[in-house]
């Protein structure tokens, strides 16, 4: 295995300095070595993969140093338009380097949301004529391939990747890991939500551990929920939520959101906000971290979800961090005029044993669709 002081040694020798980008779980240990280790003046965590590729153009503009954008490969959709329309050498020519997480590399087993990613994702560098290099566990000399694609970034003055495959870094743990002393965990609040709802409900729970801790909820309860799990697409929840209510007026839907998604793409409270409708109620289950792929923190903490949404234009907006203040707000946003919104603060933490969904993504589609009579 690669050491995470190593590499990131590696790289600092080749003049990087700023790091930026969205946790991903097969880079964990890194990105938790550089949490630990990076001043946190050189290092923002990102809302997206996109918005981190913007922080590198502006941190080149102002220092002539290139950046360091890390993120899991589905995060590259995000990265397409700011990659191609501002540093590409055909545009504003902007030397970074992508550091990317191979979720889903052929002839590996992953997650079903990871397989097609995995498998077009050098095809859609090709594409996008962005030079890249292959880290792996039993890759011979790390600083090699830094050095190679920091010589290619630099001599196309433009972007360049290195793809790191799964167990490529040794085992990292992040020192600086605090949280909240909150009484429930996420798990705790997606078992009360979903035992709040009635059985007409619809449910649209955020990609992660969410989705996996309502599904053995389900399981485990003998209830047959209308749950539509959104396996990837982070930050796209609450957008699917806003459109299944819109077309399912006479059902409440409720949108189990995670503080990392909202942050992500939080455009979506504007439309959700101004769409005035009436039967979505959105939950945030804020826990301040991107825990699915790390625990590295976001802003959740530091930030007045409630008062944004309300500034977007939700009708109601509150925040919970008790059982029974959350039984409670859940019946009565229930039964409100929408669309609202209820944060739920929690502390960190997930059960090791924690299982993933059996059924298939279609699987899931197809059972939801039908038992709304599609």
């Amino acid at each position: 295995m690669q050491s995470c002081a190593a590499v990131y040694g590696q790289l600092r020798g080749q003049g990087l300095r700023f790091f930026t980008g969205v946790p991903d779980s097969l880079l964990k240990d890194f990105c938790a070595y550089i949490t630990d280790h990076v001043p946190k003046s050189d290092h923002v965590i990102a809302a997206n993969e996109g918005n981190a590729v913007a922080l590198a153009v502006g941190h080149y503009l102002g220092t002539a140093e290139p950046a360091l954008v890390y993120m899991q490969n589905s995060g590259i959709g995000n990265t397409v338009n700011p990659l191609l329309s501002l540093a590409d050498p055909d545009v504003y020519s902007i030397p970074l380097l992508l550091v990317i997480g191979w979720r889903g590399e052929p002839g590996v087993k992953d997650e079903p949301q990871h397989v097609k990613q995995g498998r077009v994702m050098t095809d859609l560098l090709d594409a996008m004529e962005i030079p890249w290099f292959v880290l792996e566990a039993s890759t011979p000399d790390s600083g090699e391939v830094v050095a190679a694609a920091c010589n290619a970034m630099r001599e196309k003055m433009g972007p360049a990747a290195i793809l790191v495959r799964a167990g490529t870094f040794d085992r990292y743990t992040l020192s600086s890991d605090e949280s909240a002393d909150f009484p429930m965990t996420r798990e705790d609040a997606v078992q009360a939500i979903a035992d709040a709802l009635s059985e007409d409900d619809i449910v649209v729970s955020t990609t992660g551990k969410t989705s996996r801790e309502l599904f053995e909820h389900r399981k485990a309860s003998g209830v047959q929920g209308n749950d539509f799990l959104t396996v990837g697409g982070m930050g796209h929840t609450a957008s699917i939520a806003m459109e299944l209510a819109r077309s399912q007026p006479a059902r409440a839907v409720v949108c189990v959101d995670g503080d990392g998604s909202v942050i992500m793409h939080m455009g979506a409270l504007a439309i959700i906000g101004n769409s005035a409708v009436p039967n979505l109620l959105h939950i945030v289950i804020n826990n301040g971290s991107h825990e699915s792929v790390g625990g590295q923190p976001t802003v959740g903490y530091d930030i007045d979800i409630p008062a944004i949404a309300r500034a977007c234009g939700y009708r109601q907006a509150r925040s919970v961090s008790g059982l029974e203040d959350l039984k409670s707000e859940v019946a009565l946003l229930r039964r409100d005029e929408g669309p609202t919104l209820l944060e739920v603060k929690v502390r960190k933490g997930s059960r090791k044993d924690l299982g993933r969904p059996t059924s298939t993504p279609i699987e899931n589609r197809d059972a939801l669709m039908k038992r709304l009579g599609l």
